[in-house]
């Protein structure tokens, strides 16, 4: 026996909390030693007696480097320290000068999370153009879905690059050779996918809008220039902006949960095993926020603003915006602050500024690491998955009539994601201006937010009829009684003559004309012949009765006034009485249904309010108090 070899591969006799690394080469023991410090400044707990296996099956094989290793006859908590030393190996000589050669990237030598693959890029031109294009792009991407978004890019280049195969004889490999015939037939092929139900219609216009992008960015980063990778491509071989098809529309109100199964929802948190995770589950139902935002909350969110008014403070990492300041209830603080306690009580000795509001309960001995928010989602599926089932109120057709029967909802709609949604959906129909909305939602674009309450044009035709059969003029009479069928036409000429006006809609030519800013009894809409209102006022004009009291009273004891000016600004007799007397129509109509009846209009009266526009003529605001979802909380 070779006594030398035998001591350079025998184990070392074992000793509590000791790896002997004595026969490893220098270059193997480094690898070791600093694959150990990684895991341990990424929090997580070493033993001893799982990586000793891993130590001894390197010194047998007395190899030069980790990465030679194999780990399939290892076992257990062995093999997978061992894949773990083995990436943190592997990344360590990895830099963005080597990886972009290669044809499949790690994400993390970039900033990024997991992998980028461009192997479906089968002509070389392309796909070493489509690198050159993602190695500037990268930079410019933040957050947790940066991998996702860049790859679905690279997806619409190799769908391109798919096409090129198909129809040419070549494979399109010679770019010389490549006319505007090839993007013709590659629209062709986007549209027969579609057809065929292989892509949904939003990648169709997302592929070729991206194509189109991918494409001009590459010519502007001179990749078209003699001695580039696309020098000799065609200045004709692009998408033009007359080839992106239409983007579908939206036939839904979004990804919202309807009040009926929120309430249910809500209702069983108490199933949730975990306390941790249903008090993130609940601060999502509360605040709107994203998943990632809850999870990652400081310990320290909770402030005042100005008048005392709890305030959360968190960080917007989609947007980049850190520090952002979203008003909450004292329900909701109270719920905070109780988590606050729980953390403390777990991690007494971290400082505060360090320490996380929903720590990991893995790898985190410190309480410095987050919850995942893909934890928060598998806990959350399995708990919605358990719950009985959620029954709503649904129209269906029955013998050619529509009534509404108990239906159960689609589970697979209760997803974290759906929480915001429905906070966005929650206060549009609570009558908040969009600007303020927009706020909330902390979005820097209008048009996102109304993206998140949008109601298909079949679902508001459907509420308008429904609602417009219960339309009054300002004495209370039904002017309107027919409204079940209406012609396309019909409602286009209901819509071009007439114009919203404060707890209405007014039908005066020249007003309708003007916009509604041609008015001589403006603020007096109640007293006007031309003036139509329906059952989905009925909240405003309750509102508006209460104010007109309101006013009356003050005005009455104010005793610092001119008698001209209170004179002028108090309310008359005959307007209270006028809306009033609207008011009282409206619910004696309503009192006057059946129950089914009754539940039809008032879904129809949320569609309504949901896409009406705030009209404002310089009187205050009235809208309607959000929905309780939690009717069981007392604050």
């Amino acid at each position: 026996m070779d006594e030398d070899a035998w001591r350079r591969t025998e184990p070392a006799v074992p000793e509590q909390g000791v790896i002997s690394l004595r026969g490893l080469s220098d270059h193997v023991a480094a690898e070791f030693l600093y694959a150990m410090q990684e895991c341990l400044a990424a929090g997580m707990k070493l033993h001893d007696y799982q990586l000793r296996p891993l130590c001894d099956k390197v010194r047998r094989q007395q190899l030069d480097s980790l990465s030679q290793l194999d780990s399939d006859d290892l076992s257990g908590s062995s093999k997978r320290w061992a894949k773990t030393f083995l990436k943190h190996v592997t990344h360590s000589r990895l830099s963005a000068e080597t990886e972009r050669k290669k044809d499949t990237w790690i994400g993390s030598v970039f900033g990024l999370k997991g992998r980028l693959h461009f192997e479906a890029i089968t002509q070389p031109w392309l796909r070493e153009a489509t690198k050159a294009w993602a190695l500037d792009d990268v930079p410019r991407r933040r957050g947790p879905t940066a991998t996702g978004t860049v790859q679905r890019q690279v997806n619409a280049m190799a769908r391109l690059s798919e096409s090129l195969r198909l129809n040419r004889s070549d494979g399109g490999v010679d770019l010389r050779l490549l006319t505007r015939e090839d993007i013709t037939l590659f629209l062709n092929r986007l549209r027969y996918l579609r057809e065929k139900g292989e892509i949904a219609a939003s990648r169709h216009c997302e592929d070729a809008r991206a194509c189109r992008r991918l494409l001009i960015r590459m010519r502007t980063l001179g990749l078209t220039q003699r001695g580039q990778i696309l020098h000799g491509l065609a200045d004709d071989f692009c998408l033009r902006e007359g080839d992106i098809p239409d983007d579908p529309e939206d036939t839904e109100a979004g990804r919202d949960l309807p009040v009926e199964v929120m309430r249910q929802i809500c209702a069983h948190l108490d199933m949730v095993a975990d306390t941790q995770s249903r008090t993130a589950i609940e601060l999502l139902i509360d605040t709107g926020r994203r998943p990632g935002e809850i999870a990652k909350l400081p310990w320290d969110c909770l402030d005042k603003d100005g008048d005392g008014q709890p305030v959360l403070i968190y960080d917007n990492h989609k947007a980049l915006r850190n520090g952002r300041r979203l008003p909450i209830s004292e329900t909701t603080a109270a719920l905070i602050v109780t988590q606050q306690q729980r953390t403390r009580d777990r991690f007494p000795h971290t400082p505060s500024k360090d320490l996380r509001l929903l720590p990991s309960v893995v790898t985190n001995p410190h309480g410095t690491k987050p919850m995942a928010h893909n934890t928060i989602g598998d806990q959350h599926r399995a708990w919605v998955t358990s719950l009985p089932k959620i029954l709503v109120p649904t129209l269906v057709e029955v013998d050619g009539e529509r009534v509404t029967k108990m239906l159960p909802f689609d589970k697979s709609k209760v997803v974290l994601y759906a929480y915001r949604h429905t906070y966005a959906q929650r206060h549009a129909d609570a009558g908040i201006p969009v600007d303020v909305l927009k706020v909330l939602m902390d979005h820097r674009e209008l048009g996102t937010t109304q993206r998140y309450y949008r109601v298909g044009q079949e679902r508001r035709r459907e509420a308008v009829d429904r609602v417009t059969t219960m339309q009054f003029d300002r004495h209370g009479k039904r002017v309107w009684r027919t409204a079940k069928a209406l012609l396309d036409s019909e409602h286009a000429r209901r819509a071009v003559g007439e114009v919203a006006v404060p707890y209405g809609v007014c039908t005066e030519p020249s007003n309708v004309a003007a916009g509604g800013h041609d008015c001589p009894v403006r603020f007096r809409c109640v007293g006007c012949g031309h003036f139509r209102t329906d059952i989905s006022y009925l909240p405003d004009l309750e509102a508006y009765l209460a104010d007109l009291l309101r006013n009356r009273e003050r005005l009455a004891a104010f005793a610092h006034a001119d008698g001209w000016a209170r004179d002028e600004a108090m309310p008359s007799d005959e307007e209270i009485t006028r809306v009033r007397r609207l008011v009282r129509r409206l619910r004696e109509d309503l009192d006057d249904l059946t129950d089914d009846d009754r539940l039809k209009i008032q879904e129809a009266v949320t569609l309504v309010r949901r896409s009406r526009q705030v009209v404002s003529l310089g009187m205050p605001r009235i809208r309607q108090p959000l929905p309780n979802i939690r009717p069981e909380r007392t604050a």
